[in-house]
């Protein structure tokens, strides 16, 4: 576990719900509720699931845009091994905010557009002390580059550009003050088909180059496989699998997993998959249902999945895959269990 960049343990992030002529907290809506997740050194981490579940959520979390509710969420920062960057001081967490990054999902909204990508991209280098003025104008040029776009680019507005393009100058701006670990929320599903292909390898191949962890949150259940080293499925603010991407996609163990998978259109004409169709809508994440969160929707639904929450626990015979539910063949030993870092 030496190469873990960040170790997130139990994280809650709760909305209060206000009714009321004084504003009375009636409620919360529980977003991301118990959520333990590791992203290594190097590796992509996938968050798969519907509309809803947290990914985005907890995303914004990972980048501080949101103060999670409770939890930890420890990065290897400076030379001092694991800190949990929620209890850093100003200096500490302006310094791991460096290291931290986001790629928005609409190309079009995530640019000012009425600042010329100059601008844009020499707020952050300014803002992190980054070089002089000229050295900071030959960054940008740079990275511009690395992302395949010509340099006196830097001079024109946002709507100059294609769906492609933006998405490309956001990636060279989170990129220009070199960070560790990059959070990618859906960054192509705003894209046309074509073009997404060629930004999952500009992605792909920026990361073998910069040795960049990536945390890559998408619906597109193909884009992830491609895309992630290991895959984490959330249903209703919790993750109920968590795998390898070839494990989980030949051996899913839950099944909101198997429901998931079934939807994925395959390219063989004559293939015939059966389609898992699930019962039900989503519970609200304000008043979620006892025990497996996922009990209503599922046919394999049994009394003890009513009454008690299953934990995460690794799957029999596996080394990195482990579900959450209790009709699966799991170990005894929690997930929680594993090596101090």
């Amino acid at each position: 576990m030496n190469d873990v960049i960040l170790d997130i343990r139990h994280l809650k992030k709760y909305y209060p719900v206000y009714k009321g002529v004084f504003k009375k907290v009636t409620g919360h809506v529980k977003a991301v509720d118990d959520v333990s997740l590791y992203v290594r050194r190097g590796e992509t981490l996938g968050l798969v699931g519907e509309s809803g579940c947290g990914k985005t959520t907890l995303g914004k979390c990972i980048v501080r845009l949101q103060s999670p509710t409770s939890g930890e969420m420890r990065f290897r920062y400076g030379e001092g091994g694991m800190r949990d960057i929620l209890s850093l001081n100003a200096k500490e967490g302006f310094d791991v905010r460096k290291k931290i990054q986001i790629v928005f999902q609409d190309p079009y909204s995530s640019l000012n557009p009425v600042k010329t990508i100059y601008e844009a991209f020499d707020e952050p280098l300014r803002v992190h002390r980054m070089g002089s003025r000229a050295q900071r104008k030959e960054i940008i040029a740079q990275m511009l580059e690395v992302v395949n776009l010509r340099s006196d680019y830097m001079y024109r507005y946002p709507h100059e550009f294609s769906g492609g393009q933006r998405q490309r100058i956001s990636i060279a701006r989170a990129l220009c003050i070199k960070p560790e670990l990059i959070v990618c929320d859906e960054p192509v599903s705003a894209l046309d088909v074509s073009i997404q292909a060629q930004v999952l390898n500009l992605m792909k191949d920026l990361q073998q180059q910069m040795n960049l962890s990536y945390v890559f949150i998408a619906h597109d259940l193909s884009v992830v496989e491609y895309m992630s080293d290991r895959i984490a499925v959330m249903y209703l603010g919790q993750v109920v699998e968590l795998a390898t991407s070839t494990s989980l996609y030949r051996t899913p163990r839950h099944p909101y997993t198997e429901a998931l998978l079934s939807a994925v259109p395959t390219p063989e004409l004559d293939a015939v998959r059966e389609r898992i169709v699930l019962k039900g809508d989503v519970p609200s994440p304000i008043n979620p249902p006892s025990g497996c969160r996922f009990h209503p929707r599922c046919s394999k639904c049994q009394e003890i999945c009513r009454v008690e929450m299953p934990q995460l626990r690794k799957v029999s015979g596996t080394e990195d895959h482990y579900v959450a539910c209790h009709l699966a063949d799991t170990e005894s030993v929690p997930q929680e269990a594993r090596m101090e870092l």
